[in-house]
């Protein structure tokens, strides 16, 4: 049996595919005419042209990208790094630092925990190696789609295939079946396809998979930054078991930085860095719960920071705005900031004035703040403020509230904004407060006994009376009867005063002809306009409304 030397195998392997393959391009210092500086690309040049076996100037990190550039046109380059120093230099700029801290293992991956904790369902699947069916991760960019479809493909004992179908087509899909097919047949060894950005595929590439992932012979993972429920067909969603993924957490986004500046194999732990605590507050906020954009601003502060004499790296303010590219806004969710935002964005929805809304509204947004906290103000807003005003402002409110959930960033901001400008021009009333004025006369007098007439009947009505007397309203042509319906003691008192604006006006004119009816009907000589409660009292009260802690 004639042997080689492994030098000879190389050199025998490139002479095969490139024959077989016009794609595959060789390139490096000296691969041409001397064929390289150990021979592996001897007579290439000779047999292929110097097209396709280039011999470049020594410069690793210009090899990498001229390797990356034929890469991202079809080319199949094969790039020479001799010595395994020049190795570091090409592929630190071509790996990135997310890439580098990219979790390896589950116990690794942060966030996502409701889907991929301890004992949950797709987590005691990839652990066991049995993926149940083909899975569509769902979810913006930076929360963990590529980084679970490698967990998985560094698990399983099944071939594990990726595709971009933003590069890849039907061409590339189907030499990735035809492959499959034949592992399946010969070896009974299933392959696992990982398809990022599946939703870019049309509806025929799409189409092409359905029988081969209905078959068994590829378990499908197909990542989308959209609803898949829209941008994948229905057969294949049907087929697939759907695992939306989240924005995460600002806590998993710090857990990501603080584990990047300390390790020491992958990340910055043998480095002296020295990051201020608003520094890598405004990292956190402004990455959005993007994994990767945090590391990358992170990468780029550290970077382009020089160290100082003493070797340490300092990070400040400034240098994370630059890193990432946004200003930081005075405003901390948990601080003075916070409120004082919100205090101003409320207030000038209630003052009617939507341009410093808006800007106040843009600050919040800009800032981080959770969208829903803000619609939850405005729903509150919509009933406080508005009331019977304008009962359209709480269907508004709710509805933008629901609108939000269902679409989220960055289109959800629609449905805020518009929410925001129909409460802000909208006709204003606090009529609604009235209630607090029935509460506090309970509660400095005492609660008083329901008149019989208005007793419940049902329960031994004959026997004691109950609901003796009451009128039924409806038999009324104006549906409106003038009997008594508060207790004897406090009849003809006003709590309720409608205002002037808006529906509150046609409200106003009907009930003052009930009150003046009643009046002349029971002989109601004097009346009692409960005045309105100072803010302080109405703050007392809704204290007191604050659910118990008891069931």
């Amino acid at each position: 049996m004639a042997s080689i030397t492994m030098v000879e195998a190389v050199t025998m392997a490139l002479a095969w595919e490139m024959e077989h393959d016009d794609s595959v391009v060789v390139l490096g210092e000296d691969v041409g005419i001397n064929g390289g500086v150990f021979r592996a690309t001897a007579g290439l040049a000779q047999r292929f042209g110097d097209d396709r076996v280039i011999d470049t100037p020594l410069a690793e990190t210009m090899i990498a990208g001229l390797a990356v550039g034929m890469a991202a046109q079809g080319l199949k380059p094969v790039a020479e790094a001799p010595f395994m120093g020049f190795i570091y230099a090409m592929v630190d700029h071509m790996i990135g630092h997310a890439a580098r801290m990219r979790p390896r293992t589950l116990d690794e991956f942060v966030g996502q925990q409701e889907i991929i904790g301890e004992g949950r369902l797709l987590r005691r699947a990839i652990e066991a190696d049995r993926l149940f069916s083909s899975i569509i991760l769902w979810g913006p960019p930076g929360t963990g789609k590529t980084t679970l479809a490698q967990i998985i493909a560094n698990r399983t004992e099944s071939h594990f295939d990726t595709l971009s179908a933003v590069l890849a087509g039907k061409p590339q899909l189907r030499e990735i079946l035809n492959k499959a097919l034949e592992r399946r047949k010969l070896y009974g060894k299933r392959t696992t396809l990982f398809v990022d950005e599946v939703h870019r595929w049309n509806k025929a590439q799409q189409d092409a998979l359905l029988p081969h992932v209905e078959n068994g012979t590829l378990i499908l993972i197909g990542a989308t930054t959209e609803n898949p429920y829209f941008e994948v067909i229905g057969a294949l969603v049907s087929r697939s078991r759907i695992f939306q993924l989240r924005p995460l957490k600002e806590a998993d986004v710090r857990s990501i930085l603080e584990r990047s500046l300390g390790d020491e194999e992958r990340g910055y732990g043998k480095l002296n860095i020295n990051i201020d605590e608003d520094a890598l507050q405004h990292l956190i906020r402004v990455a959005g719960g993007d994994a990767r954009n945090a590391l990358n601003a992170l990468e780029l502060a550290v970077e382009s920071t020089p160290p100082d004499a003493q070797g340490n790296i300092s990070i400040n303010l400034e240098v994370a705005q630059e890193s990432i590219q946004r200003r930081a806004v005075l405003y901390d969710k948990d601080g003075d900031a916070h409120y004082d935002t919100i205090s101003a964005f409320i207030k000038s929805v209630r003052g009617s004035d939507p341009d410093a809304a808006l800007y106040w509204l843009a600050k919040m947004l800009y800032a981080g703040e959770d969208p829903r906290f803000i619609l939850r103000r405005l729903i509150i807003l919509a009933g406080e403020d508005i009331g019977l005003g304008d009962p359209m402002g709480l269907v508004v409110a709710s509805s933008a509230a629901q609108a939000f959930d269902f679409i989220g960033l960055p289109e959800g901001i629609y449905p805020i904004v518009e929410a925001t400008l129909y409460l802000s021009t909208a006709p204003k009333s606090i009529s609604t407060g009235s209630y607090f004025k029935a509460f506090q006369l309970i509660e400095d007098e005492g609660k008083i006994d329901v008149p019989q007439h208005l007793q419940d009947a049902s329960r031994e009505g004959k026997a004691l009376g109950h609901g003796q007397g009451y009128q039924y309203p409806h038999e009324d042509p104006d549906h409106f009867l003038p009997q008594q319906y508060l207790p004897s003691g406090v009849l003809g008192t006003y709590f309720y005063q409608p205002s002037e604006q808006g529906h509150e006006q046609e409200i106003k004119q009907r009930l003052e002809r009930w009150r003046e009816a009643q009046r002349l009907a029971l002989g109601i000589e004097s009346t009692q306009d409960i005045p309105d409660l100072p803010q302080d009292t109405i703050q007392e009260i809704k204290h007191k409304h604050r659910p118990s802690t008891t069931p």
